[in-house]
């Protein structure tokens, strides 16, 4: 449902919000510092058409995007044929058991139901190694809250509400952070996000 419903909008998405230069400077700034500080190779995890995926290998990484949708592979592949993209879920990564120093979940556990999430959490730190870092950006708002989203629905988190999710997962929360939208941003909803170290 989620693949179908970005597959019927990839192309009003990736026209929105396909390069990096349409992100918001903080969001850019914030990932850079992430990437900067997390050794090994990089998951970007819900890759859409591959703009943080390309963000975070022109800084000389090594770096896998994956997505559900298959016309948002198909454009990162055209866009960026120098760079990995598989077609796959969040519930069974094509990666082996802590393969990643990082991974970057950009807005991309949005539409996942709450029920479904630890689940995925725990995929993700499979493939994460010990010292490895996952950040998670989110829409903040009350906690497994469903909204409408322009794509298909959505649900609000906030900090407090995913760390212990990611503790039971075996992370550990090193950092939030949460702001109000500015006029420009694609977004009105307000923003958060989670730094946390695998075990």
């Amino acid at each position: 449902m989620i693949a179908a419903a970005y597959d019927a909008r990839a192309a009003e998405y990736v026209a929105l919000i396909g390069d990096i230069a349409q992100t918001d400077a903080r969001d850019r700034a914030l990932i850079a510092a992430w990437r900067d500080a997390t050794p090994g190779r990089l998951l970007d995890a819900g890759c859409g058409p591959g703009l943080w995926t390309r963000f975070l290998h022109d800084a000389d990484r090594a770096v896998v995007g994956v997505d559900l949708s298959e016309e948002f592979i198909a454009h990162a592949r055209t866009r960026h044929p120098d760079l990995e993209f598989h077609h796959g879920s969040f519930a069974a990564l094509p990666l082996a058991d802590a393969s990643l120093g990082g991974v970057l979940a950009w807005y991309s556990l949005i539409h996942t139901p709450p029920e479904a999430l630890p689940a995925i959490l725990t995929e993700f730190a499979r493939v994460t190694a010990p010292g490895g870092s996952i950040l998670i950006g989110i829409f903040d708002g009350p906690p497994r809250e469903p909204f409408d989203h322009a794509v298909t629905t959505a649900y609000f988190w906030t900090p407090d509400a995913l760390q212990p999710l990611l503790e039971q997962a075996g992370f550990t929360v090193t950092a939030s952070e949460r702001r109000a939208r500015t006029p420009g941003e694609p977004s009105i909803r307000p923003h958060a996000s989670l730094t946390a170290t695998r075990a």
